[in-house]
């Protein structure tokens, strides 16, 4: 058995499948794909067709790849389907980008449904604003790294682009790209943007300042 959700990350679809095997009173569930927006309903669906008579729910999530705080739902709905069946359910096996988001959220990734950290436990106030203060600064990193995603093509363009004019590496071409971009007070991807299409043929002159700054940074990189 299988419940998927899809969503868009960067213009491409990501997908959390999540296949089921029941052995006696013990299922095992495996997610593979990312912990984003509709993660929760994907894991309900999948508990639901659960047969009746399971005493335990163990999740391996060694093929969940990524994770943002709205991943965090996943284990309320994993939690709240113990409590409401009134059996064991586990989660291990995190990778490293969400046992790091676990680890902020001050859950035990080893075990976050049970270990130190849940809500199970009595935690000072003061421990839920540094955590909440966490999530805000995680959130903040989530949303640069989606930003990252979205801009790596026309950076990989641009610096195509450049390796072709001037016949320099791919490390070289990064260096113009990045360089430009200080000298002009500009986003990585709209310098690349500039460059790109002024090699395509099209879109709008790069500004007077870009230009020099393009100038220089070649100037300083490749010669």
């Amino acid at each position: 058995m299988s419940s998927a959700t899809h969503t868009s990350l960067a213009g491409r679809l990501d997908t959390l499948a999540i296949d089921s095997s029941v052995d006696g009173g013990r299922a095992v569930l495996v997610p593979r794909g990312e912990l984003i927006h509709g993660c929760a309903d994907a894991l309900g669906r999948a508990l639901a067709r659960l047969p009746e008579g399971i005493d335990r729910v163990d999740l391996d999530m060694t093929g969940v790849t990524f994770m943002d705080t709205t991943g965090l739902q996943f284990l309320e709905v994993l939690d709240a389907y113990s409590r409401r069946r009134r059996v064991r359910v586990t989660a291990t096996g995190w990778a490293e980008q969400p046992r790091r988001v676990l680890e902020m959220a001050g859950l035990d990734p080893d075990d976050p449904l049970h270990g130190p950290g849940t809500r199970r436990e009595s935690v000072p106030s003061t421990v839920v604003l540094e955590r909440t203060q966490q999530l805000d600064r995680l959130r903040t990193e989530v949303e640069q790294l989606r930003q990252a995603i979205a801009s790596r093509p026309v950076i990989d363009q641009a610096r195509g682009v450049l390796m072709a004019i001037h016949a320099c590496s791919s490390d070289q071409a990064w260096n113009v790209l990045r360089e430009a971009s200080q000298l002009s007070n500009t986003k990585l991807r709209k310098v690349a943007a500039v460059v790109t299409a002024g090699a395509e043929g099209g879109g709008p002159p790069p500004s007077p300042e870009l230009r020099r700054a393009l100038r220089t940074a070649i100037d300083r990189c490749l010669n």
